[in-house]
């Protein structure tokens, strides 16, 4: 049990040294670029706008739509009958084999999670949303049982020092809770909405409208004749009016 336990703190330390490499490089990447184009003139504005970086000021929302689909937040998603907020990306990543291997191999690999967050980062001359997710650790957490459907256990968070994925590329999903075992949950694709050709798109808002109730049924009255101040009158009086017997 000792070998055991070592080998698994190894292979942790190993995948800690490997995420934190990332990240430091994206770090420096991002400063080298920014030098890289401050001085030359052949650079796309956009990419120009890019290196700056965006504005300190960032808008969230509860809800998106990009790519003919809707997100939602996880917080949102609690308040509706139906489910918007789970995500998957295919993204290039380095592997390793085991704790022993130092030479990382770059491969594709798919993420599944849920947006916690809707960001929207301001480039002064255009706008980018990006999505703030839990992942679900794929080394403990996604499996794909005999019938070939991917499940995953969201216990299972990783890759928490990298949460954003850019929401152009983020494919939405849905989750439905595996009958057998109730800790796994089955990832099911969701085909993209028409949203470009429907009518009416404040119906896609999130604004919420109350309504007082409808009065369903009118008050039974005896006679019109025998009525107080405070009954309302349902019958017209600047017409002749047709009487039915009631049998």
């Amino acid at each position: 049990m000792s070998h055991v336990q070592v080998d698994l703190s190894r292979h942790i330390l190993a995948s800690r040294w490997l995420e934190q490499g990332v990240v430091s490089y994206n770090r420096k990447h991002g400063e080298l670029v920014k030098e890289a184009i401050h001085n030359r003139q052949d650079i796309p504005n956009t990419l120009r706008w890019l290196a700056h970086g965006p504005t300190h000021q960032v808008v969230k929302y509860l809800g998106y739509i990009i790519n003919r689909c809707r997100y939602h937040t996880k917080e949102r998603d609690m308040t509706c009958v139906t489910q918007n907020s789970g995500v998957s990306i295919l993204a290039g990543t380095m592997q390793i084999a085991s704790s022993k291997d130092k030479n990382p191999v770059f491969g594709e690999l798919c993420f599944y999670g849920v947006i916690n967050e809707i960001w929207d980062l301001d480039y002064n001359m255009f706008r980018i949303p990006i999505f703030k997710c839990d992942w679900v650790d794929n080394k403990n957490g996604i499996k794909v049982d005999e019938l070939g459907f991917t499940l995953i256990d969201f216990s299972k968070i990783g890759h928490r020092s990298d949460s954003f994925n850019l929401g152009s590329q983020a494919k939405q999903v849905f989750y439905v809770d595996d009958q057998l075992d109730p800790k796994w949950s089955i990832v099911l694709s969701i085909p993209p909405k028409d949203f470009n050709n429907m009518e009416g798109l404040d119906d896609f808002t999130d604004n919420c409208m109350e309504h007082h109730p409808f009065i369903s049924s009118m008050p039974e009255v005896e006679s019109f004749n025998v009525m107080d101040e405070s009954e309302a009158i349902y019958m017209r009086e600047d017409c002749e009016g047709i009487w039915i017997e009631n049998n």
